[in-house]
Protein backbone atom coordinates (compact mmCIF):
# COMPACT_ATOMS: atom_id res chain seq x y z
CA UNK A 1 0.00 0.00 0.00
CA UNK A 2 1.18 3.80 -0.20
CA UNK A 3 2.72 5.02 2.94
CA UNK A 4 0.32 8.20 3.25
CA UNK A 5 1.86 9.35 6.04
CA UNK A 6 5.22 10.46 3.88
CA UNK A 7 3.02 12.01 1.39
CA UNK A 8 3.54 14.33 -0.66
CA UNK A 9 7.32 14.90 -0.25
CA UNK A 10 8.00 10.95 -0.64
CA UNK A 11 5.37 8.59 -2.81
CA UNK A 12 6.75 5.28 -0.90
CA UNK A 13 5.06 1.55 -1.28
CA UNK A 14 4.48 0.07 2.27
CA UNK A 15 4.97 -3.85 2.16
CA UNK A 16 3.09 -5.58 5.06
CA UNK A 17 3.36 -9.13 5.68
CA UNK A 18 1.76 -9.59 9.06
CA UNK A 19 -1.40 -8.89 11.47
CA UNK A 20 0.71 -6.07 13.87
CA UNK A 21 2.42 -4.59 10.95
CA UNK A 22 -0.87 -3.71 9.40
CA UNK A 23 -2.52 -3.41 13.04
CA UNK A 24 0.44 -0.91 13.03
CA UNK A 25 -0.35 0.78 9.61
CA UNK A 26 -4.10 1.68 10.33
CA UNK A 27 -3.47 2.76 13.70
CA UNK A 28 -0.58 5.18 12.72
CA UNK A 29 -2.59 6.02 9.33
CA UNK A 30 -0.43 5.04 6.69
CA UNK A 31 -3.35 3.65 5.50
CA UNK A 32 -6.90 5.89 6.25
CA UNK A 33 -10.67 6.56 5.08
CA UNK A 34 -13.30 4.00 5.94
CA UNK A 35 -13.52 1.85 2.93
CA UNK A 36 -9.40 1.40 2.69
CA UNK A 37 -9.34 0.64 5.88
CA UNK A 38 -11.79 -1.90 5.78
CA UNK A 39 -10.62 -3.27 2.70
CA UNK A 40 -7.02 -2.92 4.35
CA UNK A 41 -8.46 -5.18 7.67
CA UNK A 42 -9.72 -7.85 5.24
CA UNK A 43 -6.23 -8.44 3.80
CA UNK A 44 -5.36 -8.20 7.52
CA UNK A 45 -6.99 -11.09 7.67
CA UNK A 46 -5.60 -13.41 4.78
CA UNK A 47 -2.15 -12.65 6.34
CA UNK A 48 -2.92 -13.86 9.68
CA UNK A 49 -3.80 -17.23 7.46
CA UNK A 50 -0.61 -17.49 6.18
CA UNK A 51 0.95 -20.45 6.55
CA UNK A 52 -2.07 -21.77 8.93
CA UNK A 53 -3.23 -24.60 6.66
CA UNK A 54 -1.81 -27.45 8.94
CA UNK A 55 -4.02 -26.48 11.78
CA UNK A 56 -7.23 -28.47 12.93
CA UNK A 57 -9.98 -27.08 12.07
CA UNK A 58 -11.09 -25.82 15.31
CA UNK A 59 -7.91 -24.78 16.10
CA UNK A 60 -7.98 -22.62 12.67
CA UNK A 61 -11.53 -21.60 13.12
CA UNK A 62 -10.16 -20.10 16.73
CA UNK A 63 -7.25 -18.78 15.53
CA UNK A 64 -9.45 -16.47 12.89
CA UNK A 65 -11.54 -15.41 15.51
CA UNK A 66 -8.27 -14.38 17.31
CA UNK A 67 -7.03 -12.80 14.03
CA UNK A 68 -9.95 -10.35 14.01
CA UNK A 69 -9.91 -9.84 17.45
CA UNK A 70 -6.39 -8.05 17.27
CA UNK A 71 -7.72 -6.35 13.49
CA UNK A 72 -9.86 -4.42 15.71
CA UNK A 73 -8.27 -2.95 17.85
CA UNK A 74 -6.22 -0.54 15.01
CA UNK A 75 -8.83 2.45 15.49
CA UNK A 76 -12.37 2.65 17.16
CA UNK A 77 -14.26 5.28 15.06
CA UNK A 78 -14.59 3.64 11.60
CA UNK A 79 -17.37 1.12 10.90
CA UNK A 80 -15.64 0.07 8.22
CA UNK A 81 -13.05 -1.79 9.85
CA UNK A 82 -15.39 -3.76 12.13
CA UNK A 83 -17.93 -4.20 8.82
CA UNK A 84 -15.38 -5.64 7.06
CA UNK A 85 -13.87 -7.90 10.04
CA UNK A 86 -17.64 -9.39 10.43
CA UNK A 87 -18.01 -9.85 6.36
CA UNK A 88 -15.02 -12.40 6.88
CA UNK A 89 -16.11 -13.47 10.46
CA UNK A 90 -19.13 -14.54 8.60
CA UNK A 91 -18.18 -16.14 5.82
CA UNK A 92 -16.13 -18.60 7.33
CA UNK A 93 -19.11 -19.72 9.57
CA UNK A 94 -21.20 -20.31 6.89
CA UNK A 95 -18.65 -22.32 4.77
CA UNK A 96 -17.78 -23.56 8.74
CA UNK A 97 -21.83 -24.91 8.90
CA UNK A 98 -21.25 -25.80 4.92
CA UNK A 99 -18.55 -28.64 6.36
CA UNK A 100 -15.76 -27.13 4.63
CA UNK A 101 -12.48 -28.41 5.68
CA UNK A 102 -9.29 -25.63 6.38
CA UNK A 103 -8.36 -25.32 3.02
CA UNK A 104 -11.96 -24.40 1.89
CA UNK A 105 -11.92 -22.29 4.57
CA UNK A 106 -8.57 -20.59 3.53
CA UNK A 107 -10.29 -20.43 0.25
CA UNK A 108 -13.34 -18.77 1.08
CA UNK A 109 -12.12 -16.61 3.28
CA UNK A 110 -9.01 -15.71 0.03
CA UNK A 111 -12.44 -15.21 -1.88
CA UNK A 112 -14.90 -12.96 0.41
CA UNK A 113 -11.49 -10.76 1.00
CA UNK A 114 -11.35 -9.81 -3.14
CA UNK A 115 -15.06 -9.46 -3.15
CA UNK A 116 -14.76 -6.69 -0.05
CA UNK A 117 -12.21 -5.32 -2.76
CA UNK A 118 -14.09 -5.07 -5.75
CA UNK A 119 -17.07 -4.03 -4.52
CA UNK A 120 -15.19 -0.99 -2.98
CA UNK A 121 -14.35 -0.42 -6.34
CA UNK A 122 -17.52 -0.67 -7.95
CA UNK A 123 -19.35 1.28 -5.14
CA UNK A 124 -17.16 4.32 -5.47
CA UNK A 125 -17.51 4.95 -9.39
CA UNK A 126 -21.20 4.36 -9.06
CA UNK A 127 -21.31 7.16 -6.50
CA UNK A 128 -19.08 9.27 -8.55
CA UNK A 129 -21.75 9.33 -10.97
CA UNK A 130 -24.62 9.87 -8.76
CA UNK A 131 -22.47 12.71 -6.95
CA UNK A 132 -21.38 14.48 -10.56
CA UNK A 133 -24.87 14.71 -11.41
CA UNK A 134 -25.13 17.31 -8.73
CA UNK A 135 -21.98 19.30 -9.79
CA UNK A 136 -22.50 21.66 -12.83
CA UNK A 137 -19.57 23.16 -15.19
CA UNK A 138 -17.86 25.86 -13.32
CA UNK A 139 -19.13 25.01 -9.63
CA UNK A 140 -16.51 25.50 -7.28
CA UNK A 141 -16.76 22.76 -4.50
CA UNK A 142 -14.87 22.50 -1.00
CA UNK A 143 -13.71 19.50 0.60
CA UNK A 144 -12.55 18.57 4.42
CA UNK A 145 -9.74 16.02 4.97
CA UNK A 146 -9.03 13.37 2.07
CA UNK A 147 -11.74 11.61 0.85
CA UNK A 148 -10.28 10.42 -2.58
CA UNK A 149 -8.42 7.23 -4.28
CA UNK A 150 -5.84 7.14 -1.02
CA UNK A 151 -8.99 6.44 0.86
CA UNK A 152 -10.62 3.44 -0.84
CA UNK A 153 -9.85 0.80 -2.88
CA UNK A 154 -11.27 2.70 -5.83
CA UNK A 155 -11.54 6.41 -6.81
CA UNK A 156 -12.78 8.10 -3.80
CA UNK A 157 -15.89 8.37 -2.05
CA UNK A 158 -15.98 12.40 -1.95
CA UNK A 159 -13.73 13.17 -4.27
CA UNK A 160 -15.31 10.41 -6.65
CA UNK A 161 -17.76 12.90 -8.06
CA UNK A 162 -15.05 15.61 -9.04
CA UNK A 163 -13.22 12.84 -10.69
CA UNK A 164 -16.25 11.69 -13.11
CA UNK A 165 -17.25 15.55 -13.16
CA UNK A 166 -13.96 15.80 -14.81
CA UNK A 167 -14.20 12.80 -17.06
CA UNK A 168 -17.59 14.28 -18.51
CA UNK A 169 -15.47 17.52 -19.31
CA UNK A 170 -17.05 19.75 -16.72
CA UNK A 171 -14.56 22.54 -15.75
CA UNK A 172 -14.39 22.59 -11.62
CA UNK A 173 -12.34 23.84 -8.96
CA UNK A 174 -12.26 22.60 -5.46
CA UNK A 175 -10.82 24.37 -2.35
CA UNK A 176 -8.99 21.59 -0.33
CA UNK A 177 -8.87 22.70 3.82
CA UNK A 178 -5.98 21.45 5.14
CA UNK A 179 -7.34 19.56 7.82
CA UNK A 180 -5.26 19.74 11.39
CA UNK A 181 -3.31 18.71 12.77
CA UNK A 182 -2.31 15.61 10.36
CA UNK A 183 -2.65 17.66 6.97
CA UNK A 184 -4.67 15.29 5.11
CA UNK A 185 -6.16 17.99 2.90
CA UNK A 186 -2.43 19.36 2.31
CA UNK A 187 -0.74 16.39 2.17
CA UNK A 188 -3.14 14.33 0.15
CA UNK A 189 -6.01 15.69 -1.33
CA UNK A 190 -4.48 18.70 -2.65
CA UNK A 191 -2.18 16.05 -4.21
CA UNK A 192 -4.59 13.67 -5.53
CA UNK A 193 -6.53 16.62 -7.29
CA UNK A 194 -2.95 18.14 -8.65
CA UNK A 195 -2.67 14.14 -10.28
CA UNK A 196 -5.77 14.38 -11.81
CA UNK A 197 -5.13 17.95 -13.33
CA UNK A 198 -8.52 19.44 -11.36
CA UNK A 199 -7.67 23.03 -10.60
CA UNK A 200 -7.34 23.05 -6.47
CA UNK A 201 -6.96 25.71 -3.66
CA UNK A 202 -5.43 25.07 -0.42
CA UNK A 203 -6.67 26.72 2.39
CA UNK A 204 -6.01 26.36 6.12
CA UNK A 205 -9.11 25.24 7.95
CA UNK A 206 -10.49 28.38 9.53
CA UNK A 207 -10.67 29.85 5.90
CA UNK A 208 -13.34 27.64 4.85
CA UNK A 209 -16.04 30.27 6.28
CA UNK A 210 -14.20 33.08 4.62
CA UNK A 211 -14.65 31.73 1.45
CA UNK A 212 -18.13 31.18 1.74
CA UNK A 213 -19.11 34.33 3.10
CA UNK A 214 -17.37 35.33 -0.12
CA UNK A 215 -19.81 33.19 -2.60
CA UNK A 216 -16.98 31.16 -3.83
CA UNK A 217 -17.86 27.62 -2.77
CA UNK A 218 -21.08 26.02 -4.80
CA UNK A 219 -21.34 22.69 -2.67
CA UNK A 220 -19.80 20.87 -0.18
CA UNK A 221 -18.40 17.63 -0.47
CA UNK A 222 -16.87 15.45 2.44
CA UNK A 223 -16.81 11.33 3.30
CA UNK A 224 -17.48 9.75 6.37
CA UNK A 225 -16.27 7.16 9.00
CA UNK A 226 -19.70 6.45 10.54
CA UNK A 227 -22.92 7.23 9.66
CA UNK A 228 -25.90 6.92 12.61
CA UNK A 229 -29.21 5.13 11.88
CA UNK A 230 -30.96 8.57 11.97
CA UNK A 231 -28.55 10.65 9.73
CA UNK A 232 -25.62 11.77 11.75
CA UNK A 233 -22.38 11.90 10.02
CA UNK A 234 -19.35 10.91 11.87
CA UNK A 235 -16.04 12.67 10.02
CA UNK A 236 -12.54 13.99 10.31
CA UNK A 237 -12.87 17.01 13.05
CA UNK A 238 -13.13 20.15 11.34
CA UNK A 239 -16.30 18.47 9.80
CA UNK A 240 -19.38 19.86 11.98
CA UNK A 241 -17.66 23.74 11.79
CA UNK A 242 -18.14 23.32 7.62
CA UNK A 243 -21.50 21.75 7.90
CA UNK A 244 -22.44 24.76 10.28
CA UNK A 245 -20.89 27.70 7.82
CA UNK A 246 -22.31 25.77 4.96
CA UNK A 247 -25.98 25.66 6.38
CA UNK A 248 -25.74 29.93 7.50
CA UNK A 249 -24.45 31.07 3.84
CA UNK A 250 -27.32 27.92 2.28
CA UNK A 251 -24.47 25.81 0.77
CA UNK A 252 -25.73 22.15 -0.27
CA UNK A 253 -22.96 19.75 2.49
CA UNK A 254 -23.02 16.61 0.70
CA UNK A 255 -21.53 12.93 2.70
CA UNK A 256 -20.61 10.45 0.01
CA UNK A 257 -20.10 7.21 1.44
CA UNK A 258 -21.20 3.69 0.92
CA UNK A 259 -23.99 1.56 2.72
CA UNK A 260 -21.17 0.35 4.61
CA UNK A 261 -20.41 3.32 6.64
CA UNK A 262 -24.03 3.37 7.98
CA UNK A 263 -24.36 1.69 11.49
CA UNK A 264 -28.05 0.78 11.98
CA UNK A 265 -26.88 -0.43 15.53
CA UNK A 266 -26.40 3.04 16.73
CA UNK A 267 -29.47 5.34 16.96
CA UNK A 268 -27.99 8.88 16.78
CA UNK A 269 -24.34 10.06 16.94
CA UNK A 270 -24.02 10.52 20.23
CA UNK A 271 -23.26 7.21 20.72
CA UNK A 272 -20.49 6.63 18.31
CA UNK A 273 -17.41 6.47 20.24
CA UNK A 274 -14.64 9.13 19.45
CA UNK A 275 -11.12 8.04 18.96
CA UNK A 276 -8.47 10.59 20.60
CA UNK A 277 -5.04 10.74 19.20
CA UNK A 278 -2.01 11.57 20.61
CA UNK A 279 -1.26 14.90 22.01
CA UNK A 280 1.82 14.84 19.83
CA UNK A 281 0.41 15.10 17.07
CA UNK A 282 -0.62 19.05 17.96
CA UNK A 283 2.28 19.74 20.13
CA UNK A 284 4.99 18.77 17.53
CA UNK A 285 3.83 17.58 14.65
CA UNK A 286 5.34 16.19 11.58
CA UNK A 287 8.79 16.39 14.39
CA UNK A 288 8.66 20.27 15.40
CA UNK A 289 7.81 21.32 18.21
CA UNK A 290 5.02 24.25 18.16
CA UNK A 291 3.67 24.64 21.64
CA UNK A 292 5.25 24.83 25.64
CA UNK A 293 6.21 21.56 27.07
CA UNK A 294 3.63 20.08 29.41
CA UNK A 295 0.54 22.05 27.59
CA UNK A 296 -2.44 20.28 28.06
CA UNK A 297 -4.09 19.09 24.87
CA UNK A 298 -7.43 18.07 24.01
CA UNK A 299 -6.97 15.79 20.29
CA UNK A 300 -10.35 14.00 19.27
CA UNK A 301 -9.62 12.52 15.58
CA UNK A 302 -13.64 13.31 14.87
CA UNK A 303 -16.71 15.12 15.21
CA UNK A 304 -20.38 14.19 14.49
CA UNK A 305 -22.88 16.30 12.04
CA UNK A 306 -25.83 16.01 13.08
CA UNK A 307 -28.17 15.06 10.26
CA UNK A 308 -30.02 18.33 10.15
CA UNK A 309 -27.26 19.86 8.47
CA UNK A 310 -26.66 17.39 5.64
CA UNK A 311 -28.18 18.23 2.38
CA UNK A 312 -27.90 14.86 1.05
CA UNK A 313 -25.94 11.35 1.16
CA UNK A 314 -24.96 9.91 -1.54
CA UNK A 315 -24.42 6.18 -1.51
CA UNK A 316 -24.13 3.77 -4.21
CA UNK A 317 -28.18 3.29 -3.93
CA UNK A 318 -28.71 7.00 -4.92
CA UNK A 319 -28.83 10.11 -3.08
CA UNK A 320 -30.65 10.50 0.21
CA UNK A 321 -32.04 13.74 0.60
CA UNK A 322 -32.09 15.29 3.98
CA UNK A 323 -31.41 12.20 5.81
CA UNK A 324 -33.07 10.52 8.27
CA UNK A 325 -34.05 7.14 10.45
CA UNK A 326 -36.59 6.05 7.66
CA UNK A 327 -34.81 7.39 4.97
CA UNK A 328 -31.75 5.18 5.54
CA UNK A 329 -33.54 2.07 6.54
CA UNK A 330 -35.16 2.20 3.12
CA UNK A 331 -31.23 3.15 1.22
CA UNK A 332 -29.78 0.37 3.36
CA UNK A 333 -33.17 -2.51 2.23
CA UNK A 334 -32.13 -1.51 -1.38
CA UNK A 335 -28.65 -2.42 -0.73
CA UNK A 336 -29.54 -5.90 0.68
CA UNK A 337 -31.71 -6.37 -2.33
CA UNK A 338 -29.16 -5.69 -4.57
CA UNK A 339 -26.53 -7.93 -2.62
CA UNK A 340 -28.98 -10.73 -3.06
Amino acid sequence: MVEQTLLPEQHEQLLVKTVPQMVDAIYRLAVRGAPAIGVAAAFGVLLGIQDQGGLERSAFIEHVHGVCDELATARPTAVNLFWALNRMRARMERDEAAGADVEALIGGLFEEAHGIYDSDRATCRRMGEIGAELISDGHSLLTHCNAGALATAGMGTALAPMYVAAEQGKTIHVFADETRPLLQGARITAWELMQADINVTLITDSMAARVMQEGKVDAVFVGSDRIAANGDVCNKIGTYGVALCAKAHDIPFYVVAPLSTIDPTLADGSLIPIEERPAAEITEGFGRRTAPEGVATYSPAFDVTPARLVTGLITEVGLIETPNTELIRDALARGHQDAT
